[in-house]
C-alpha cells in the first residue's frame, strides 16, 4: 500500500512540474489581460475615445494592448535599461534564501535551453529507455562527466530526456555512449515533437523518396476561377 501511495504522489507531482510553468504563465498572461481590458476596454474613457476617433469600435483592444505591452518590455529588456533592471532583478532574486536556488537552476536551465552561446542542448540523440526495444529522445547536455565515467565503468554523457508535451520538465539521465544514437536534426525539430507529442514530424525526419502527395481533383468548387483574357 505504501508503495503504490508513493507512486501515486510521485506521479502526481510529475504531472504538477510539467504543468505549472504553462498553467503559471497563461494565467499571468490572463490576469494581464483583465487589467488591459478594463482600462482600455469597451466603455471606459480610452475605449470610447478610440470608438469616437474611427467611428466604430475595434473588437478585442484588450488582446491587441497586450501584445504591445509584451512587445514594448521584449524591447526595453533588450537594451542598456533592459540590462540594468535584469541585473538587479538578478540580484534581489539571488539574495532570498528560499528562491536563490530554484531561481538559478532555472535561470542556468532555460538559457542553456533557449540560447545558442552554450554548448549544452546542441545535439539531439535517440536511446533505449526505460527498457530495451522503447527508444527515447534526448538533448545532450554534456559529453564530460568526470567521475561519473567511474561510477558507470564506461564512456557515458549527461542526456535531458524532455518530457511531452511541456519540454521544461524532464529526466536527467547519464547514459553510456554505446548506447547513444546521434540524430541529423536540428533541436528546434525535436522540440516542436515534444511540445506536440509526435503529432508534429519535421522535415529532418521524412523520408525524401516517399509516396508523392495527393494531387489535387480536377474539379474543385471551392477554387477560384481565373478570369478569361
Amino acid at each position: 500500500m505504501r508503495v503504490f501511495v508513493r507512486r501515486l504522489w510521485d506521479t502526481f507531482i510529475s504531472g504538477l512540474l510539467a504543468i505549472l510553468p504553462i498553467g503559471l504563465t497563461f494565467y499571468i498572461l490572463w490576469y494581464m489581460y483583465h487589467i488591459l481590458n478594463s482600462m482600455v476596454g469597451r466603455h471606459t474613457p480610452f475605449g470610447d475615445m478610440v470608438e469616437r476617433a474611427l467611428g466604430r469600435w475595434i473588437p478585442g483592444m484588450g488582446i491587441y494592448m497586450l501584445v504591445i505591452l509584451i512587445l514594448v518590455v521584449g524591447l526595453i529588456m533588450r537594451n542598456f535599461l533592459g540590462r540594468a533592471l535584469e541585473y538587479y532583478l538578478d540580484r534581489v532574486l539571488s539574495s532570498i534564501p528560499g528562491v536563490r536556488g530554484m531561481y538559478t537552476a532555472l535561470k542556468q536551465f532555460t538559457r542553456a535551453l533557449l540560447g545558442r552561446d552554450s554548448s549544452s542542448f546542441q545535439k539531439v540523440v535517440m536511446f533505449e529507455y526505460p527498457k530495451d526495444g522503447m527508444w527515447v529522445i534526448g538533448l545532450v547536455t554534456n559529453e564530460n562527466v568526470g567521475k561519473l565515467d567511474d561510477e558507470t565503468g564506461e564512456d557515458s554523457i549527461l542526456v535531458y530526456a524532455p518530457t511531452a508535451p511541456n519540454p521544461l520538465s524532464g529526466w536527467m539521465l547519464v547514459v553510456p555512449k554505446r548506447k547513444i544514437r546521434y540524430l541529423d536534426m536540428p533541436v528546434e525539430d525535436a522540440l516542436s515533437m515534444v511540445i506536440s507529442s509526435g503529432a508534429i514530424l519535421p522535415d529532418s525526419l521524412r523520408i525524401k523518396n516517399g509516396p508523392e502527395p495527393p494531387r489535387r481533383p480536377w474539379f474543385n468548387p471551392f477554387s477560384r476561377r481565373r478570369p478569361k483574357e
